[in-house]
């Protein structure tokens, strides 16, 4: 049962790893420290394409099916079994890296532009006049 909950867990996390890399600069937009973590997401997504090291979480997940008596992952991991086929054919794999590379660099920008934006001075309003005496908040709060 502990196998099972191991295995699903690491399975989770797996999705949410690959989602936050595909929309993760879009929430630096509003968050933009998020940036940092997003960015290392990013680069270890490129040495997982070159398939030299093994994913840690892969590793696990394959450490609890094994422990539960389930069969593990397909040789590819975690985009092999879950996403690829499934999501998508498996004939559309190339588009869609370059897909989410494009949405990637499109968060990136647009992070880029807003930084530039928010950079500006702003424009201020002349302060107002009518109604700030201490009266009119009075009665304002009544």
């Amino acid at each position: 049962m502990i196998y099972q909950l191991v295995w699903k867990a690491t399975m989770v996390a797996h999705f949410l790893v690959i989602a936050y890399m595909c929309v993760g600069g879009f929430l630096a937009w509003r968050w933009p420290r998020m940036i940092w973590p997003h960015l290392a997401v990013c680069a270890w997504g490129l040495v997982q394409l070159t398939g030299v090291v093994e994913c840690p979480l892969t590793a696990l997940e394959n450490w609890g099916r094994a422990a539960a008596g389930e069969r593990g992952l397909a040789p590819g991991g975690f985009i092999d079994t879950y996403i690829e086929g499934v999501v998508y054919p498996g004939e559309y794999v190339t588009a869609v890296r370059l897909a989410v590379a494009a949405v990637v660099a499109l968060s990136w920008a647009g992070l880029a532009l807003r930084r530039r934006g928010s950079r500006r001075p702003l424009r201020t309003r002349p302060p107002r006049t009518t109604g700030t005496s201490p009266e009119s908040r009075w009665r304002a709060s009544r």
